[in-house]
């Protein structure tokens, strides 16, 4: 049960005490006087202490107020021969937690021991909630209390306070900018800039350009020199989303900033010495990507210096219902509409998809379902998923839902279209547009109007 520290300088009363608190399965040391009891403290974490108000070498005052100022949770009870009220009343002013006068009653020590250790328990537990609470304040934007996510946040708050490089994986839409964000937001760097570029949406060319900057005349168009965003987020943060796609040309000057800290604008043949903390994120298999030929291997290991994975929606379906209520709160405030209740079938339904878009394609459903949903309650019907035993998911609905209306569901069936072609082309949009035998600039249209 607890440990407890009993002092007293009449060794009789401390082995009837310890008689007494062991029967209630409690772990019992004894010290004869102040200085011993002091001793102990400083060498063992105990949960209730229990002191005489009279002994030879000191007074349990003095006790109580060691106590007091080493651990302020732990409780500690008095004892005295002299059960006066004006003493009972300077005991608890003093700060302790009870008051027993001798001679006792063992069930009234076992009574007063329970509820000391039970609020001392409640106590630390809070004061630990406190503390975690503001150890990962600035990962307050990373939703859910599962393990995968408790965990998460955990490595995030060992990470965050180094200069390390980060490498984030996981699928599209699981939150990777937002770890990045929070690892900035943890840093000694938080108040310096965050910048970030999405390396697959930028042509290599313009990439280049945009992440080391240019010289005045150093191609067609510069018609003037431009930082880049190295040079930008230099004493920051630069975060480069989907750094798998970049071409061997560039990795091999992102290299040169890993290890040198030194650009070189194009154009230009001074390097400039840069200070910027970067992470990376991809959904890709870099170490596959670098058997493939893809992607330089001692970049790659200069990446991965503190790796760290995003986990999908489907692995922590536990975090699925409250991500459900924040997002309905969130999407009511940002359309301007009365928050709608959502029926316990609607979240279960939920709950059973495996969401290939995952905490994106949750926004995106719970947003559409308030904003179409007839009545004050989002149904279960209002969401046109089909589970089946294995929890793949089709286009269509098993059952016909009440009052359909064909061309909302018409657009959510080209919407999931669009994100398994997507998909399976890796994001490339030229070849998605491909598989799906529309042409690129149909396909940018699509992704924009349904926010994919």
């Amino acid at each position: 049960m607890a440990k407890i520290l009993i002092v007293d300088d009449e060794a009789n009363m401390r082995r009837i005490l310890s008689l007494i608190l062991q029967e209630d399965k409690h772990e019992t040391v004894e010290a004869e006087g102040v200085k011993t009891a002091l001793a102990q403290l400083l060498s063992t974490s105990f949960d209730l202490v229990i002191t005489d108000k009279k002994m030879n070498d000191g007074d349990g005052f003095e006790l109580l107020a060691a106590c007091r100022e080493a651990d302020s949770s732990l409780p500690v009870v008095m004892l005295t021969a002299f059960g006066t009220i004006e003493l009972a009343v300077e005991a608890m002013q003093s700060g302790a937690f009870d008051f027993i006068s001798k001679p006792f009653v063992a069930e009234v020590v076992k009574a007063v021991a329970r509820r000391a250790t039970e609020r001392a328990k409640l106590v630390r537990e809070n004061v630990l909630l406190r503390e975690e609470a503001k150890r990962f304040a600035f990962a307050d934007e990373i939703l859910g209390e599962s393990k995968a996510i408790r965990d998460l946040k955990e490595k995030i708050a060992r990470v965050a306070p180094t200069n390390a490089t980060v490498l984030i994986t996981g699928e599209t839409g699981t939150g990777k900018e937002l770890v990045a964000r929070a690892i900035h937001k943890g840093s000694r760097r938080k108040n310096e800039n965050f910048l970030a570029v999405n390396c697959a949406a930028v042509s290599e060319q313009l990439l280049e350009s945009e992440l080391f900057g240019h010289e005045k005349g150093s191609f067609t168009g510069a018609d003037k020199a431009k930082q880049g965003l190295f040079e930008a987020a230099s004493g920051g943060t630069l975060f480069l989303d989907e750094a798998g796609e970049m071409s061997l040309n560039l990795q091999a000057k992102l290299l040169r900033v890993l290890t040198e800290g030194q650009i070189l604008r194009v154009g230009a043949t001074t390097p400039r010495s840069v200070d910027v903390r970067i992470i990376v994120a991809t959904h890709r298999n870099l170490r596959e990507r670098v058997k493939e030929g893809l992607f330089r291997e001692d970049l790659f290991y200069r990446l991965a210096v503190v790796p760290l994975d995003v986990p999908p929606l489907r692995e922590r379906r536990e975090d699925i219902p409250g991500l459900v209520e924040y997002l309905l709160r969130e999407t009511s405030r940002d359309l301007k509409i009365p928050q709608r209740k959502i029926s316990a079938e609607a979240v279960e339904k939920l709950s059973r998809y495996d969401f290939p878009g995952n905490v994106r394609e949750l926004r995106n459903l719970v947003e559409r379902a308030n904003i179409l949903a007839l009545g004050d309650e989002i149904r279960a019907d209002d969401f046109y998923l089909h589970i089946s035993d294995n929890q793949k998911e089709s286009n269509f609905p098993e059952d016909l839902p009440a009052n359909i209306e064909l061309p909302k569901f018409l657009e959510n069936a080209e919407r999931v279209l669009l994100t398994k072609a997507l998909q399976k082309a890796n994001g490339v949009q030229a070849e998605a547009a491909r598989k799906l035998g529309i042409s690129r600039s149909d396909l940018a249209y699509k992704i924009k109007k349904y926010n994919i």
